[in-house]
């Protein structure tokens, strides 16, 4: 999941200039000036820089910076602590940023990851790309319909590499399933039902104390195109917490939702729904956040439904476990002639009756992955869309961010997928725009 961005004392005089600083920077050859040709990258080196080193991202960079071909250029954090904290392990190559404008204004960055909290994703992917680097998003990818189709638009207008951070798209597990899919032997489906649930309990994350952001951190920063509000450690901690507030992640449904409907929209090859109907609330749960605790979402799609649930205070998970707490999720496949079920590790199948004639597992197609870091570093060099570009995941975020919308409004939400807006809503169809707090804009002129 997303984590955090830049860090400390970023004025608002700096906050308002359009135009980057001129930077002061390490003495690093950036790949376009070892030769490269159009898009094409040559050189063995891909410079890299990123943007939230909390959670996630520290993984993230984790997970390319191991290689030999990556040199760490830039870090970006609004946390000086955070920020420092990564650079101790870069510092022969890396120099460090509070605001992300000044890394994305650097010529020694090839590739961007960007893993702050999802509010800001759409924004920085935007400018990113722009800005002509290539793309790892942490996911969700955006939070409004509007800025999902922008994102997308942003990375085919200036012809970036992209990857969103929906690792467990690598994993065997889920390309024996889509192997099983495909083959035919479970015959039509006709549902799909996924879910994630945990329990939390009424208490929930808690209530922060009262207090002011800490030394090194600038909170407006932090907050950027969000509503303003006071500080609030426990939404400033981590991922995991920025799915009890609203405003700045949209719930638990965007933070899981794109790993788990990730796997029947790339089974069965589904578009963008037709309908999106979501409902749910905030029934249980009493901390500082206001996401909702339960939401049951129903997407239509040509030939079939696809369902999703998700709870914060009963984790019973049917056929993937009971009793004590703890996070579950899973997946049911319904087909004529079975239902396969699976998780992120393993699945099964149930035949119906004498229905299902063949029960061996279809022959493995689907090559194993380098890694879902490892295929956007080579994807980087080859400009071989690698497997979750913005042109695959759009499908998937569109389906989420139509979700929150239709959840915010109470009623169902029509798509059209050849012309691309929201059809007999002229209400939603405003609401699916974001207005962000200003100086920031919405970029629309990528719709």
């Amino acid at each position: 999941m997303s984590t955090h961005l830049g860090d400390e004392g970023v004025t608002r005089r700096r906050l308002l200039q359009a135009a980057p600083v001129a930077l002061t920077l390490p003495t690093i050859v950036p790949a376009s000036a070892l030769g490269r040709a159009g898009h094409t990258a040559p050189s063995d080196r891909i410079n890299l820089g990123i943007i939230g080193v909390n959670g996630m991202g520290r993984g993230n960079l984790a997970n390319c910076a191991k290689f030999p071909d990556v040199v760490v250029t830039g870090i970006c954090d609004v946390s000086t602590e955070r920020r420092e904290a990564a650079l101790n392990l870069h510092r022969a190559t890396a120099k460090g940023h509070s605001d992300f404008r000044e890394l994305l204004a650097r010529s020694d960055v090839d590739g961007v990851i960007i893993a702050s909290s999802p509010h800001w994703h759409a924004l920085m992917a935007i400018e990113a790309v722009k800005a002509g680097k290539d793309i790892y998003l942490q996911k969700p990818m955006t939070l409004y319909p509007d800025e999902t189709l922008a994102v997308r638009n942003a990375v085919r207008r200036h012809k970036r590499i992209s990857q969103i951070g929906t690792q467990i798209h690598a994993s065997d597990n889920y390309r024996r399933v889509v192997e099983w899919i495909r083959s035919g032997k479970l015959g039509p489906v006709s549902t799909v039902h996924t879910f994630n649930v945990m329990n939390q309990g009424p208490e929930g994350i808690g209530h922060a104390p009262k207090q002011d952001p800490p030394p090194g951190l600038d909170w407006n920063m932090w907050l950027g195109p969000g509503p303003a509000r006071p500080f609030n450690s426990l939404l400033f901690a981590d991922s995991y917490n920025h799915c009890s507030f609203w405003d700045y992640s949209r719930g638990w449904t965007p933070g899981m939702a794109p790993h788990i409907i990730d796997l029947p929209i790339w089974a069965l090859d589904l578009g963008v729904p037709e309908v999106t109907s979501c409902s749910g609330g905030r029934f249980v749960i009493k901390d500082d956040g206001d996401a909702p605790d339960v939401q049951e979402v129903t997407w239509r799609y040509p030939k079939l439904t696809m369902t999703w649930m998700m709870n914060c205070a009963n984790s019973f998970a049917f056929d993937f476990g009971r009793g004590k707490p703890a996070r579950r999720l899973g997946i049911y496949f319904h087909a004529v002639n079975g239902t396969l079920y699976t998780d992120y590790s393993h699945h099964e199948i149930v035949a119906e009756g004498e229905l299902l004639k063949d029960s061996t597992p279809p022959p493995q197609s689907i090559p194993p992955s380098p890694g879902h870091e490892r295929q956007w570093l080579d994807s980087i060099k080859s400009r071989v869309e690698p497997d979750c570009s913005v042109n695959y995941h759009y499908k998937l975020d569109l389906a989420i961010t139509l979700a929150s919308l239709s959840y915010s409004l109470g009623r169902s939400i029509r798509f059209d997928s050849v012309k691309e807006r929201i059809v007999g809503d002229k209400e939603a169809a405003r609401l699916a725009r974001p207005v962000y707090r200003r100086p920031w804009k919405f970029p629309a002129e990528y719709l």
